[in-house]
């Protein structure tokens, strides 16, 4: 199966395209392609790190391996960038333990 999760970043301006493919259902692959330097590098890192288990990181939560490349790589103002969380719901769609279905964060002033 194959999952594209489409993450507009914020404020900072940076879309992120994360496509993430499934031969087995369970062993996922990732492409992650963005105008963020620090983004690309985090699908780079992720990417190098070869086919993930997408059976373990559901188990493995935060300790997973693209949670855990995605404090490794993303530091600063944008440890809170939502990109690893859209890799981690297209590898749930990949893996077929999720079916696909938006995410919203909507932010406001109170």
């Amino acid at each position: 199966m194959k999952a594209l999760v489409v993450v507009d970043g914020g404020i900072c301006g940076f879309q992120t395209r994360i496509h993430v493919e499934s031969d087995d259902s369970q062993n996922v692959t990732f492409k992650i392609a963005s105008a963020c330097e620090k983004v690309r590098k985090f699908g780079e890192v992720l990417q190098a790190k070869g086919p993930v288990d997408g059976y373990a990181e559901i188990g493995a939560g935060s300790d997973g391996v693209v949670l855990t490349t995605a404090r490794e790589s993303l530091k600063g103002c944008c440890a809170a960038c939502a990109a690893p969380v859209g890799a981690f719901k297209a590898m749930q769609v990949a893996a077929s333990v999720a079916l696909p279905k938006d995410v919203t964060l909507k932010i406001t002033v109170e």
